[in-house]
């Protein structure tokens, strides 16, 4: 298989999966191990970093009348959006202080570990069922709820657990309104995408002799397009409950990765 055309199907992947509750970065795993992608670790790390930024464009561009509200309340100093804006902040310590800590550490994580993705999509079609029957609430996002949310989007950095579908699934079963809970969810990892792209490039780990420019490129333009769809869809479908048909498509997917890691076939 081409480099281009394994670069366009790794970019609808990450596209359609980062925002549908299905673990993006474990279905890129999984799709490499089928592929037969046989980069560095550093190379492979270093698709899955462009390829998430391309969904961090796409939420912004979904997103982009709430973002501006944001911006134009810290401008203006209203409260509900300074609030709000500090829940989203809180919300990313977790994660960034396990991304800055333990960096190398979890790049291994991404080399390939099919039993490893398999396992915790276990948890992560766990997680899709006990939210599909949790009471429906109006509550709003608390500072407790931003952090509580905030561990579920640091366990999420595992390959295998859907970050959308754990950080959606904390938040309604935590009682906050299915609406708000995917908005906040997908708004909260944007700026750690874009730290996580900004610190690589300052550390000169994103740089062209890496990889080529061209696949980088188009999986970057397949993710950003596919992932306008899959956030509007995702939204939608939070909004109906349909969390466990995800569910079933997890446990699925779970299988035929524990029998490949296990060398099954």
């Amino acid at each position: 298989m081409s480099d281009l055309v394994e670069a366009i199907l790794l970019g609808i992947i990450q596209g359609l999966t980062e925002f549908l509750p299905v673990s993006s970065s474990g279905h890129l795993e999984l799709a490499k191990v089928m592929f037969g992608y046989d980069k560095s670790a550093g190379e492979s790390m270093l698709m899955t970093v462009i390829l998430h930024g391309a969904t961090a464009l796409s939420t912004i561009v979904i997103f982009r009348k709430e973002i501006i509200e944001i911006i134009k309340g810290l401008f203006s100093w209203e409260k509900e959006q300074v609030e709000f804006s500090g829940k989203i902040i809180l919300s990313m310590i977790p994660a960034a202080v396990v991304g800055v800590l333990f960096d190398e550490q979890m790049e291994t994580l991404f080399d390939r570990q099919i039993l490893l993705v398999g396992l915790m999509l276990v948890v992560t079609g766990a997680l899709l069922f006990l939210a599909d029957n949790a009471k429906n609430t109006n509550k709003k996002v608390s500072w407790n709820n931003a952090f509580i949310i905030g561990l579920a989007q640091m366990i999420a950095i595992l390959p295998g657990i859907s970050r959308s579908g754990a950080t959606i699934s904390t938040s309604v079963l935590l009682g906050i309104d299915r609406i708000r809970a995917a908005k906040f969810s997908f708004l909260m990892v944007v700026p750690l995408i874009l730290g996580k792209m900004a610190k690589d490039i300052l550390s000169g780990e994103i740089s062209y002799a890496q990889g080529d420019l061209v696949p980088l490129l188009v999986g970057f333009g397949a993710a950003f397009v596919t992932g306008l769809v899959a956030c509007t869809w995702m939204i939608a479908l939070v909004k109906r409950s349909k969390l466990s048909y995800f569910a079933y498509y997890c446990f699925v997917v779970a299988a035929i990765a524990i029998a490949k890691g296990m060398g099954w076939f």
